[in-house]
């Protein structure tokens, strides 16, 4: 979690210094080289945290016009410059806010002031749960439907294909007919609300020089044959040879992908039974990259077999993946 902290007084940037320090933030203060207004808007677009040291009320105001939904915007946390209450202001449960409330508690001894209803009730919190366990929630409006029938001492119901460890918690059941929230890596829409395990590795082999656009085609391609949703891939693999393809480059950066690449040695040894290539190995040295690599790079198995067209072979792969019932810090 990259954090921003922006301290008002003398006193209060001492306290955002030993913040800064103790999670790995950056401290500034307020007129010694940045404006209030510019500062948000920065710390705003590019870090995971704001942590105003001094009044709620300045922090309330300076996020103001940034703040879109929960499901994009940053933890906002206010302290008061003497370290005696840490207020979460925006982005509680998906941003992280109340958990950085409590970590600058146990830091400085201030009071995390939770006012989120599940947390001030001790009940369960889906979206805090889904964060906790790498989830992607595709239907944010929907939270509030699994945590009011919670709230008002209803069961939410959970289905999964992968078995979640531990004893669910007060209000929620597993596998029970029909069911509120759902752990899938599919875009079919059942009316639950989504939570999707960022597990799925998209192997790639293409032509050189290929652009971003045919990458994009091939990916909508892989999408609608396969029924995956895009949120639950969060890396690209490919040989090394396609290390600096710009078209490739392109695609991983507008999704945000991390990109990974092998040698054709390292590809060859991967065990499995996978689509080969005569002219794939005469060009690469080995028979098949978009199958291999995902599965070398999600250390998981083949999901999707390698779809060809315009110039661009993809395959999926998943990762392990293993839920349990965990949902805060110990």
């Amino acid at each position: 979690m990259t954090v921003r902290l922006l301290a008002f007084t003398q006193k209060g940037m001492e306290l955002a210094r030993r913040l800064a320090a103790e999670l790995s933030g950056e401290a500034a203060r307020c007129g010694e080289g940045c404006t209030l207004d510019a500062w948000t808007a920065d710390a705003f677009a590019n870090a995971d945290a704001l942590v105003y040291v001094g009044a709620a009320g300045i922090a309330v105001r300076a996020v103001a016009p940034y703040a879109g939904n929960k499901a994009s915007d940053p933890a906002v946390v206010a302290v008061d410059e003497c370290g005696r209450f840490a207020v979460p202001l925006l982005s509680g449960h998906l941003g992280g806010a109340n958990r950085l409330a409590r970590r600058i508690g146990a830091v400085c001894g201030a009071l995390p002031v939770i006012t989120t209803a599940t947390d001030a009730n001790g009940a369960f919190a889906v979206d805090e749960w889904a964060v906790r366990q790498g989830c992607c929630v595709l239907d944010v409006p929907r939270i509030k439907q699994v945590s009011a029938k919670i709230l008002a001492g209803g069961m939410a119901v959970l289905r999964s294909p992968w078995p979640v460890a531990g004893t669910p918690p007060a209000g929620v059941a597993a596998d029970g007919g029909a069911f509120d929230f759902e752990l899938t890596v599919h875009s079919a829409d059942a009316g639950a609300l989504r939570l999707v395990p960022r597990i799925a590795v998209l192997g790639v082999g293409c032509r050189r020089g290929i652009g971003q656009q045919a990458m994009e085609e091939a990916f909508a391609a892989l999408l609608a044959q396969s029924g995956l949703c895009a949120e639950a891939f969060y890396k690209v693999c490919s040989i090394d040879l396609k290390r600096d393809e710009p078209g490739l480059r392109a695609f991983c950066a507008a999704h945000g992908f991390a990109f990974e690449t092998f040698s054709a040695a390292q590809l060859a040894a991967v065990e499995g039974r996978f689509s080969s290539s005569g002219f794939v190995q005469s060009v690469t040295g080995v028979d098949n990259v978009c199958e291999r690599s995902a599965v070398l790079g999600s250390g998981g198995t083949l999901y999707c077999k390698k779809q060809a067209g315009g110039g661009v072979t993809m395959a999926a792969a998943m990762a392990p993946f293993a839920p349990d019932w965990r949902w805060q810090d110990e």
